[in-house]
């Protein structure tokens, strides 16, 4: 009876000691493939913008549309068009040369940059969606109601003959768009978009597809994006909703296709 109690106290011991030793390679396995996802699946980085100047008082008081011409009448403030904003050099990304601008939006085409008050641009006869906001020299909108318009028109003529609040939930994508150029420009490239009547967090989110992989974004800023490759790059951007799905407005999703290429001189210099 003994030896019997013996080798089955044995027998126990063994096959515990077996399960403990196994454990701990499993766990090292299973996290080191997780790991390795992780870094498959994520190619580009999301960081928020750096705080920006705020123009908190900035504002549109008007806008006109006749004769083919834009006028629109700014409130008095420290913001100003054509004049640099004053942190660009610290942003390390795109900047226009031209300075402070209104980005205007017609149907969530690719916007115009405009730089003065009153301006002539074509609009098709016939019903659109309009978005216009003040934009700092490098391109980040002014999110506050009064610094924008967004209106649904109706055009006849070179003129707007009707127009009314837009009430649908919206969202409107501005940045990145054309082409970039040198290493400052193309390291860090900001992504910058515009809503209306949406707060994001729990019940809408905005998915960013770049180039096939997908980050949702729960808080309306702008964000740093690194990683892209040189060359042709695309992102669609899509208000969704609680279930992640998309949300049934007006010009959702939206897809934006820009470049980035390397400077021939920085080249050279290397």
């Amino acid at each position: 009876m003994r030896t019997l109690s013996l080798l089955f106290f044995v027998a126990v011991f063994s096959l515990a000691a077996c399960n403990n030793a196994s454990q701990p390679s499993d766990s090292a396995g299973d996290m080191e493939d997780h790991s390795d996802m992780e870094a498959g699946e994520m190619m580009y980085t999301l960081t928020p913008f750096t705080p920006s100047a705020e123009y908190a008082d900035a504002s549109i008081e008007s806008m006109t549309y006749e004769a083919g011409k834009f006028n629109f009448t700014l409130g008095e403030s420290d913001y100003e068009l054509g004049v640099q904003t004053p942190d660009a050099e610290q942003k390390m990304c795109a900047n226009s040369a031209k300075g402070q601008h209104i980005h205007l939006i017609v149907d969530n085409e690719p916007y115009s940059a405009q730089y003065t008050a009153d301006f002539d641009y074509d609009i098709a006869d016939g019903e659109h969606f309009l978005l216009a906001f003040l934009s700092r020299s490098y391109h980040e909108s002014i999110k506050t109601a009064a610094a924008s318009v967004t209106e649904k028109i109706t055009v006849a003529d070179k003129a707007i003959t009707a127009n009314e609040e837009i009430t649908e939930p919206m969202l409107f994508y501005s940045r990145p768009k054309g082409t970039y150029t040198g290493k400052a420009n193309t390291e860090k490239v900001m992504l910058d978009f515009y809503l209306a009547n949406v707060d994001l967090g729990s019940e809408y989110k905005v998915k960013a597809d770049i180039n096939g992989e997908i980050h949702m974004i729960d808080t309306w800023q702008p964000y740093y994006i690194e990683g892209l490759p040189m060359g042709e790059n695309t992102i669609t951007l899509t208000l969704v909703g609680a279930n992640d799905g998309a949300v049934e407005t007006p010009l959702n999703p939206v897809t934006r296709t820009f470049t980035l290429e390397a400077d021939p001189m920085e080249e050279a210099n290397q």
